[in-house]
């Protein structure tokens, strides 16, 4: 999408796939939701000195068992170690505490926050889909709630077609607005674009190209959602008003850096 118009597609656009590991912006999406409503404090604590922030920023080192997991089974974040906000530590089981946490403040499912506050205003389609474990539920009030994963590891996880993973690129490119009406604030869009401090090229749970380490071929002026390796993204390049979306490219870097020089010099 470029200028908020869909200028090429491929493939089954429009088919729900399996984002990975893009999930995870989706949870800072529905985070930005609680924010605007008075629900979140970023420097409140979640719990001793893990605050909202940390987990955002996958920095909390919170340590634990959740839904039948260890934090230590995500062996991507094996050998990190140090205080909360002091080390970045890729690990989908914090991810998953997020989850929990924020199913806790909205009281509801957060696929049915997400619906609700952005994808049915969006006039995304009603095919996408949000899982979580077969035991990942939270009494909320008496009522038994699911709680979704962040992420696909030991399955749940997001299932999204390019086509409406794209209107949500838009939605940020608009800094929250859509057809007149806020559905996100432009703050915590920024906030979720601004450099984690022990971790440059990471945000609220986006990933951010600055530095050129995500897709160095790409421009430093995107932000994405990625995941399985970067086969499923999400990219946003505000200085192109470009939105790029692709499930199970094998080259995306490539993919990024040739649609974004062909757009710069149309932009131009």
């Amino acid at each position: 999408m470029h200028r908020g118009e869909v200028v090429g597609t491929w493939g089954e656009h429009d088919h729900p796939e399996m984002c990975f590991s893009a999930t995870k912006s989706f949870v800072g999406l529905v985070a930005g939701i609680a924010h605007d409503r008075g629900l979140l404090d970023v420097d409140a604590p979640v719990r001793d000195a893990v605050r909202w922030v940390h987990l955002l920023q996958q920095t909390s080192q919170w340590d634990g068992v959740l839904w039948g997991k260890p934090t230590s089974v995500d062996a991507q974040s094996n050998g990190a170690s140090g205080p909360p906000g002091a080390v970045w530590s890729y690990n989908d089981v914090r991810v998953n505490l997020l989850c929990l946490a924020l199913t806790g403040l909205f009281g509801q499912a957060l696929p049915e926050v997400l619906a609700e506050a952005v994808m049915r205003p969006l006039g995304a389609s009603p095919l996408w889909q949000w899982h979580g474990y077969d035991n990942s539920f939270s009494d909320v009030d008496g009522v038994r709630v699911p709680v979704v994963s962040g992420g696909a590891h030991w399955g749940g996880g997001l299932w999204m077609s390019a086509l409406d993973l794209a209107l949500v690129g838009q939605l940020y490119l608009r800094n929250g607005e859509w057809e007149g009406r806020r559905l996100l604030s432009a703050e915590w869009i920024a906030r979720s674009w601004t450099p984690c401090p022990v971790k440059p090229d990471y945000g609220y749970l986006w990933w951010l190209n600055d530095q050129q380490t995500v897709f160095p071929e790409a421009p430093a002026t995107g932000r994405c959602a990625r995941g399985n390796g970067g086969r499923h993204l999400l990219w946003v390049d505000p200085a192109r008003d470009l939105v790029i979306t692709s499930h199970w490219g094998e080259d995306v870097g490539q993919l990024v850096a040739e649609v974004s020089a062909a757009v710069s010099v149309s932009h131009q």
